[in-house]
């Protein structure tokens, strides 16, 4: 059988219709699965309660959940956390967020490389993607990928994105997002473990340590990015 060849503007057509579909698929997980997905990791006692009534399908669902928090950026990631380390433990609740992010990180990956910046320009705007080109010409770009994803504060669920824009290979960001996303996981699952224990004044402790870490990380990306969107404009 004689195989069929699309033209531009067909490849174009079936890539926008994909898209639409995707976002559509989306904003209704967002918001049939996302909002009360929040609601519940927000009353941790509830969804520990709901855990130790559904054995390994508790973990099997975390994992899930987790997946979808990367896939779907709006959802914000650290309740979850939290949560998993209060529900599961700390060493638990690390590897299975750590496994649900990483999948979710090589869905989107996937995804962005299928469909292009059409896809990522759906969940960001151009302002914000332009701000990272310098990751894709820096000569020293797997190193700044990495330090930008592995410092708490950064935005993890856009740096997702972006990386299937760049000419990144699959080993590299495998090693990336799986090792980069610890720091972060283990300072949330640790402070829920903590909770869970009733160790306040150490849960406190730990997500101070986490917010003053994250502020400064921030403040390094934001310095980054402006500094070398200066030298690109200095160029033009």
């Amino acid at each position: 059988m004689e195989k069929r060849h699309f033209t531009e503007n067909q490849k174009k057509l079936i890539g926008g219709v994909a898209i639409v579909i995707f976002v559509v698929f989306s904003a209704a997980i967002c918001w049939f699965v996302g909002k009360p997905m929040v609601k519940f990791v927000s009353e941790p006692e509830k969804f520990r309660m709901w855990v130790d009534s559904h054995g390994l399908w508790s973990q099997v669902a975390y994992v899930g959940m987790t997946l979808l928090q990367v896939l779907v950026a709006v959802i914000p990631g650290e309740p979850l956390e939290i949560s998993g380390g209060y529900a599961f433990g700390a060493v638990q609740g690390t590897v299975l967020c750590m496994l649900g992010a990483f999948l979710g990180s090589v869905a989107v990956f996937a995804f962005v490389r299928r469909f292009g910046r059409e896809l990522v320009e759906v969940f960001f705007p151009k302002e914000k993607i332009e701000s990272l080109r310098f990751l894709q010409s820096s000569p020293k770009r797997e190193l700044l990928f990495w330090l930008v994803f592995v410092v708490p504060g950064t935005p993890k669920d856009l740096l997702c994105y972006f990386a299937g824009l760049t000419d990144l290979s699959w080993g590299k960001w495998l090693l990336i997002c799986s090792l980069g996303r610890v720091p972060s996981i283990v300072t949330s699952t640790v402070g829920g473990n903590a909770l869970g224990g009733k160790n306040y004044l150490f849960a406190i402790l730990v997500f101070a340590g986490t917010l003053a870490v994250s502020a400064i990380g921030l403040l390094i990306y934001r310095g980054l990015c402006h500094r070398h969107e200066k030298k690109q404009n200095g160029k033009t």
